[in-house]
């Protein structure tokens, strides 16, 4: 039973992660100078029973720079300062992540670094906690063995996990890169009476890229590719095209190499974005459900003038 736990998904797996990077790597809060407020639902194989779903709620913000202020200086010449440079980024989310029997509950607190490159690439650092609450459903199982150990373990009332992630990225107005390694404790807990080994979460590791050209002023295609991998499960990859007009909508096409197949579209009106994809698996499981669907939800303040150091004129 306790090879059956662990084996199989463990994270969650975005559709939409080019629209809330955030969620896959620390390094990105506040990296777009925006305060960014997500909300993501996803349901996979909809319509088969036990199958994944995952919610989550996040903030993210750049403490960007404010208005000079004059100080005096030692040889008593004013000279003008920033109160603050803008390197720091902090964000947080919380989730709720269901797959069969197991649900994880839990938040993320994340703090960013970002520095300047030639001026026009941003490179940020991030570190990241993690806790969330780890159970079993016991209703969704029955055991013949009334003296089952999962009936009397901690995995059936539920533990606290905490870990930590950690993410790199560069950023410039034509490309983007990013690394990140989730749960780098690997937390494992202790369940039964040692007839059951430890379960854990293993480390995940994500690399992901993105490049745009400009045919002209109001089209962008954006080619982009996400590779994922754990000591769990074996590599897979997302690589697909986005096509962006005048910043307000788009729409995409990817393939899964773990056999899947996903479309995406979304609209900006002002300060709120909306995106929708579907998965379309490969695999004889979509013959049985209705395939996956993800809706995110975002509300971005800030000028946007303000984004880059490419922009900043002040």
């Amino acid at each position: 039973m306790a090879g059956g736990l662990a084996a199989g998904q463990q994270l969650p797996v975005y559709s939409q992660y080019l629209y809330n990077k955030f969620l896959i790597n620390p390094a990105v809060a506040g990296s777009d100078g925006y305060t960014s407020v997500n909300l993501t639902a996803r349901e996979q194989w909809v319509g088969y029973y036990g199958a994944p779903r995952t919610y989550s709620f996040s903030i993210q913000a750049r403490m960007l720079k404010r208005s000079y202020i004059l100080k005096q200086a030692i040889v008593r010449k004013q000279v003008y300062r920033p109160k603050t440079d803008g390197k720091v980024g902090l964000g947080g989310y919380i989730f709720s992540d269901k797959n069969g029997i197991i649900h994880r509950t839990g938040f993320q607190a994340s703090y960013s670094y970002h520095m300047w490159l030639r001026n026009t690439t941003q490179l940020s650092f991030g570190l990241a906690f993690t806790g969330y609450h780890y159970k079993i459903d016991e209703s969704e199982i029955d055991f013949e063995d009334p003296a089952e150990p999962l009936l009397y373990s901690n995995l059936r009332r539920g533990m606290f996990v905490p870990d930590a992630s950690f993410g790199v990225y560069l950023l410039n107005g034509r490309y983007s890169v990013g690394f990140s390694a989730e749960q780098l404790f690997e937390a494992a807990g202790k369940i039964g009476n040692g007839t059951y080994k430890n379960i854990k979460i293993n480390r995940h590791y994500y690399l992901f890229g993105s490049y745009s050209f400009y045919p002209n002023t109001y089209t962008e295609f954006q080619p982009s590719f996400l590779f994922m991998m754990s000591e769990q499960f074996k590599p897979q990859a997302d690589i697909g095209l986005t096509y962006i007009y005048n910043q307000a909508f788009w729409a995409g096409l990817a393939f899964r190499t773990s056999g899947a197949i996903i479309a995406s579209t979304g609209l900006k009106y002002q300060n709120l974005w909306f995106g929708y994809s579907f998965d379309f698996t490969l695999q004889e499981i979509q013959r049985v459900t209705y395939g996956t669907h993800e809706i995110t939800i975002a509300l971005k303040f800030g000028d946007s003038a303000r984004r880059y150091r490419w922009l900043d004129r002040y």
